[in-house]
């Protein structure tokens, strides 16, 4: 028993130096090739085994005839081990460089093809994990292009309804100067109401930029939907009276929502306002506020004719007036956009759908908690 014991602790001492010379090895070349990696790990195994016999011989606990026949036997394990590392090493760092290759595609606006080739299961985790990436990153350009279009066509149509009210206020400006108005009453009359229209214009611009970056302030409170639909109701009521438009809020039950009363009010007058310059006259605005199962459901229904579908996921783009919507009257695309910055900062969400004769707009909130 004490001559095993002798034999283990040699063995392991022969051993545990080749491993540390090894790990030295493997410390120097952590920045080369895998294969040289992997020839290291072979080697210091066939080592190791050798380094211990070498140390139990040298203890005199073989004789030289068996030692010979060891070391033989320890050398050729070393070719056939140090051959299959190589060979492995290769073919890991060939799958490596197909998958870098396929990966560089998609860093170049291309899409992601993973290699065709069968690779380890770490690999194989790897390019299922880079397709993933890819088609997120496919989705962001497409958005992003998407933004970028909107934020030309914001642009395009801002600077349009900027210039043509300007050029008025600048004709009427003139005419009361040189003394030719003949009406300088009306003219004074007409320049006010276009200075409020850029004055709602540049604040509108102003409270998009603020739900763009994120700093819109929120100042949430408990308040009744009844509440925040009937100041709505209030407040768009002389626009409807002058379209000849129904305003219909008979369906609102009095649920209790936590939001910015100013922020929400604003919210429904967007909705109730672009309802009623697109429905016609003798036409119908209904407004309803229901609670569902888990969230608190306002919606605002009118009688466009509805909105074609391959426009309805553009609704709250910002600077989307739709084909029919380029005169100055419709606004500036803005307002349904500020509906949707707004909703989202309170948690919630903001859909449009077409029904019968019109369209449906509703706004989902989330039920405060108790």
């Amino acid at each position: 028993m004490r001559a095993t014991v002798l034999i283990a602790l040699y063995a392991f001492a022969g051993a545990a130096a080749a491993g540390v010379a090894g790990a030295g090895v493997l410390r120097l070349i952590r920045r080369r090739s895998l294969t040289a990696s992997v020839a290291v790990v072979a080697a210091v195994g066939v080592g190791a085994m050798l380094a211990g016999t070498l140390a139990v011989a040298w203890a005199m606990f073989l004789s030289s005839h068996d030692l010979t026949v060891v070391t033989t036997v320890v050398a050729m394990a070393a070719v056939v081990s140090l051959a299959t590392a190589l060979l492995l090493g290769r073919w890991v760092v060939a799958r490596s460089r197909e998958l870098a290759d396929a990966a560089r595609s998609f860093g170049d606006a291309g899409a992601f093809a993973a290699p065709s080739v069968p690779a380890t299961a770490e690999l194989d985790a790897l390019s299922r994990e880079l397709a993933a990436t890819s088609a997120r990153l496919a989705e962001s350009r497409e958005r992003e292009r998407a933004l970028e279009k909107s934020r030309r066509e914001l642009v395009a149509w801002i600077s349009h309804d900027l210039r043509t009210p300007l050029a008025g206020l600048r004709a009427m400006s003139e005419a009361l100067e040189d003394g030719v108005a003949a009406d300088p009453d009306r003219y004074l009359k007409q320049i006010r109401t276009e200075v409020e229209r850029l004055n709602d214009m540049v604040g509108d611009l102003f409270e998009l930029s603020r739900i763009h970056a994120g700093t819109l302030p929120l100042s949430p409170a408990r308040i009744s939907l009844y509440d925040l639909v009937g100041d709505a109701l209030a407040g768009a009521d002389p626009l409807a009276r002058e379209h000849g438009v129904r305003l219909v809020g008979d369906g609102v039950e009095p649920v209790p929502v936590e939001v910015d009363a100013k922020e929400m009010t604003r919210v429904l007058g967007n909705l109730l306002v672009n309802a009623i310059r697109r429905t016609p006259a003798d036409g119908t605005v209904a407004i309803a506020a229901a609670r569902t199962a888990d969230a608190v459901v306002l919606s605002v229904t009118d009688g466009c004719g509805g909105i074609p579908e391959e426009d309805l996921p553009r609704v709250f783009d910002t600077g989307w007036r739709g084909t029919d919507a380029r005169t100055p009257p419709a606004g500036a695309g803005l307002g349904l956009a500020i509906v949707r910055g707004i909703v989202e900062a309170h948690q919630g969400r903001a859909s449009v759908r077409n029904i019968p004769g019109g369209c449906r707009f509703e706004v989902t909130l989330p039920i405060p908690t108790s």
